[in-house]
């Protein structure tokens, strides 16, 4: 069973990304405030939940969250700072949206950096321990994997309507046979055989 409140404080914040193993778009977080007596049964860490339940639970959030809010960082901003940074970024950006300014943040993960002077804790597996976090960790994939959808209309030999840009081997032969895009992470190994591509 998921916990609402890590702290005492009324409006505590949840944050998680999405995408951060990827090869090609951007890195999403989200950032989620649910109100005191908040329920729902399904709601868990996106990765435990069918695409159908994450796509059933978004609207659901949005409407009881009091606040919610979600960024991407794309892929020249993730070269140019790395993966980590780009995560951290997406996270405080995405709060950064909220209509209403958190007491407390919440973080999936063992990374953080401070956001402006609002006390945070860092929690390993998070997304499956709170429900704030498990919330954010849903709308930052079915923000992500919606922009992934609209990306592949341009580029459809990639696939990434199905991989969402993970290194799936489809997706590395696609980058194989038709090169990297725009959409690509050129810092990341996009083949193994190469350490570093020639671009």
């Amino acid at each position: 069973m998921l916990k609402l409140q890590y702290s005492d404080f009324k409006y505590e914040c949840g944050t998680d990304e999405a995408g951060r193993g990827c090869l090609a778009g951007p890195v999403t977080a989200a950032a989620v405030i649910l109100p005191e007596h908040f329920e729902n049964l399904i709601l868990n860490d996106s990765k435990l939940l069918s695409e159908k339940k994450r796509n059933i639970l978004k609207p659901i959030i949005e409407h009881d969250a009091l606040a919610f809010g979600f960024a991407h960082i794309y892929p020249t901003e993730i070269d140019s700072i790395n993966i980590l940074n780009a995560s951290i970024l997406a996270m405080h950006q995405s709060i950064e949206t909220l209509k209403i300014l958190p007491e407390f943040i919440i973080v999936d993960g063992n990374r953080f950096k401070p956001y402006q002077d609002i006390p945070h804790e860092t929690i390993v597996k998070g997304d499956s321990k709170f429900l704030s976090i498990a919330a954010a960790s849903i709308l930052a994939k079915t923000y992500r994997d919606a922009y992934m959808e609209t990306i592949h209309e341009e580029f459809p030999m990639y696939n990434w309507k199905q991989n969402k840009g993970y290194p799936t081997k489809e997706h590395r032969e696609a980058i194989r046979k038709y090169g990297p895009t725009k959409y690509h992470r050129k810092s990341f190994r996009l083949l193994p055989e190469q350490l570093k591509m020639e671009l």
